[in-house]
């Protein structure tokens, strides 16, 4: 099997609110972010989602948050290793993104 793609993100200034608040208005796109809030984690070991959920929806789930802004998906081997994209997030759009995780659920 080919080693992992790297996939296009949208660059700091790119990053829309609209995007952002869409990429976490899911309830399962919002736990992997609140999951990544403490660090990057392999695609593989991330979210607590239901087993029987198809691959394709899972990559859905994470297609929706890389582009949007809100995660970074790098290649590392066969798998990729995800994390938050906060820095980029407190620049955009300051407090939003600890307002959004922060928020009961």
């Amino acid at each position: 099997m080919p080693a992992a793609i790297d996939l296009p993100h949208p660059d700091r200034d790119d990053i829309t609110l609209e995007g952002v608040l869409f990429a976490l208005s899911d309830s399962e796109r919002l736990a992997i972010a609140r999951e990544l809030r403490v660090g990057p984690l392999d695609a593989v070991n991330c979210v607590p989602w239901d087993p029987s959920m198809p691959k394709s929806t899972k990559s859905h789930l994470m297609k929706v948050l890389r582009e949007g802004g809100v995660i970074r998906s790098v290649p590392n081997g066969r798998n990729r290793t995800l994390s938050l994209r906060r820095d980029d997030l407190d620049a955009r759009f300051p407090g939003l993104l600890d307002a959004i995780l922060d928020a009961d659920h």
